[in-house]
């Protein structure tokens, strides 16, 4: 049996998009460390006092970064089989912003040069949502909200009539005397009411206007848990299809766990799946 030689640009491929090489491995764990370290320099970086006394620093740091990130990007498009796809993909344009900012603000000139750099600075934290690649159990969040969506739609609707039922009667009950000027501002209270938050720079002041605010915080409670009910349904039926999609290629075992790398029954290890 011949063994399958593999190109430079193959072996690129798999150290920069898989994971189940030893290389490509360490080269997630070294990026993971080169986004969080890059997103620390940006957050330090908008104190005033550190900025300012080490603004070489910073600078320095924050080249050495979009150097290396750009760097990585140049490679993932060379690797890539289709690298127009690449570039296209969510990945591509969260890869793309990472490095974008630094460079706009190095080739924009005029008088509000520095304006621009604070603006532009700023979507320096789309490096941050590369780390999105390095969460595969986070696309099983996201096809289980996506499968909630219209349940999810029509709690927040009724959410939307109680707090403007409840707004209206407020604004009804106390007025305008007691700081509910309009309908629009009883609706705000109402909502910080019952999310439970309860700012407390709007507050009834009549018998009947404590008792519908009371009413409303009860409510609150209750309301909190339907969202929670609906996104773990849709979870635990998200995760018991992954589990049953996550079959052994050898034995064709299927129901391992999540984080299983080798079939149960026969030891072989498993595919990877997203």
């Amino acid at each position: 049996m011949t063994k399958l030689t593999l190109t430079p640009r193959q072996r690129l491929y798999q150290i920069i998009f898989g994971t189940s090489t030893r290389l490509g491995q360490w080269f997630d764990i070294a990026l993971i460390i080169a986004i969080v370290s890059s997103e620390i320099i940006l957050i330090i970086s908008s104190v005033a006092s550190i900025e300012s006394q080490y603004s070489h620093l910073l600078v320095i740091a924050e080249w050495s970064f979009t150097i290396l990130f750009t760097i990585e990007y140049i490679l993932r498009l060379y690797c890539s089989p289709r690298p127009l796809a690449y570039m296209r993909s969510f990945y591509g344009v969260i890869d793309l912003m990472a490095i974008l900012p630094a460079y706009i603000a190095f080739l924009i000139p005029g008088s509000n040069y520095l304006l621009i750099i604070r603006l532009i600075r700023v979507l320096r934290i789309f490096r941050v949502l590369k780390l999105a690649r390095f969460l595969r159990d986070s696309n099983i969040l996201l096809r289980s909200l996506r499968h909630a969506q219209r349940k999810i739609f029509v709690f927040f609707s009724s959410v939307l009539i109680l707090v403007t039922v409840f707004g209206s009667l407020m604004f009804i009950i106390e007025g305008p005397e007691n700081g509910f000027t309009s309908i629009p501002k009883s609706i705000y209270w109402a909502i910080v009411t019952i999310t439970t938050v309860g700012y407390g720079d709007i507050v009834p002041h009549t018998v009947m206007g404590k008792a519908l605010a009371s009413l409303t915080m009860l409510l609150g409670y209750s309301i909190l848990a339907v969202p929670t009910g609906i996104i773990t349904a849709e979870l635990n039926q998200e995760m018991k299809t992954h589990r049953d999609l996550i079959r052994c290629p050898n034995c064709a075992t299927s129901g391992h766990e999540m984080e299983a790398e080798y079939c149960n029954k026969c030891g072989t290890k498993l595919p990877e799946t997203l």
